[in-house]
């Protein structure tokens, strides 16, 4: 690895997930500091219902650094064998590929490819598939290729094919369901695990169906919500990466409500997706760690 005097210091991320046990803050941070490696942030956590421990550290790599193949080997030998260890290191400077998936409502898509397009979002959007044309022009005038995949239940094996040939040819890290108004097959679900996104509103299960604000709003609920998780074969009940609730009350109409929630779901999948990208999501058991 060449590194040239001057430029910006590389930064990598090491996420960590183990058994909990003493002296594994110390080990990792003396083994960083043992090749001269500035740590830029550490979180660490240790669940005690679990028994165990997650870590996220982000450090600087310097001219004598040795290359990241090296201290990957010899990290696997020293410390993480040690600790039985799951573990990455990933170039922080890396913008994953995202593939949105989205059908008619627009306002989620809106939010991420403002945030992409200004920066806020540090990822790739090689495509956006939607299972409809209405939000063509909206995704085309971003210059991003939108592919229309017509699916019904004919032919909703042969759309999902054709949607994981996509992943692997354009090397997708993450698909994000930007209210995507489709349940995913099984199939897809485990194709995609621990790497596909879907926001949701708060409601279910108490509000299965068509309109679910307006449900609510018929049984004059007091706070409305979104969540964002994983997916997977349960539908709606993958491990839950961020969610925000905002208090409502009986003066509002159900097309308030349906604004307020809008609002609620875009800023919530653009956080777990921010999360998921900066490498802040760890899995422990059904649900996660965030270190935000």
């Amino acid at each position: 690895m060449s590194k040239s005097q001057g430029a910006a210091p590389q930064r990598y991320i090491l996420t960590i997930s183990c058994p909990d046990a003493v002296g594994i803050v110390a080990t990792v941070a003396g083994f960083l500091s043992g090749f001269g490696a500035f740590i830029e942030e550490s979180s660490h956590f240790g669940d005690p219902v679990t028994q165990r421990f997650f870590m996220r550290t982000v450090f600087q790599d310097h001219p004598d650094l040795p290359p990241i193949s090296q201290i990957e080997e010899k990290f696997a030998q020293q410390v993480a064998a040690k600790f039985g260890m799951e573990w990455r290191i990933y170039e922080a400077g890396y913008k994953p590929r995202v593939l949105l998936l989205v059908s008619k409502f627009d306002h989620c898509l809106n939010d991420l490819l403002y945030r992409y397009r200004t920066g806020q979002l540090k990822m790739d959007i090689p495509a956006v598939v939607s299972n409809h044309r209405d939000l063509e022009r909206l995704v085309e005038w971003h210059g991003i290729p939108y592919h229309h995949l017509p699916v019904d239940a004919a032919s909703k094996s042969a759309q999902e094919a054709q949607i994981l040939e996509m992943v692997d040819r354009l090397k997708i890290d993450l698909v994000v369901l930007a209210r995507y108004m489709q349940v995913l097959s099984e199939n897809l679900c485990r194709s995609l695990s621990g790497r596909c996104i879907n926001i949701h509103h708060s409601f279910l299960p108490s509000f299965k169906g068509a309109k679910p604000y307006h449900q609510a709003h018929a049984r004059g609920v007091k706070i409305i919500g979104a969540t964002a998780h994983y997916v997977t074969t349960d539908l709606d009940e993958g491990p839950i990466i961020e969610q925000e609730v905002e208090r409502v009350d009986h003066a509002m109409t159900p097309e308030t409500l349906v604004g307020i929630g809008r609002d609620i779901e875009s800023r919530v999948l653009a956080r777990a997706v921010g999360y998921h990208i900066e490498h802040r999501v760890l899995m422990n058991g059904v649900k996660t760690v965030v270190f935000k």
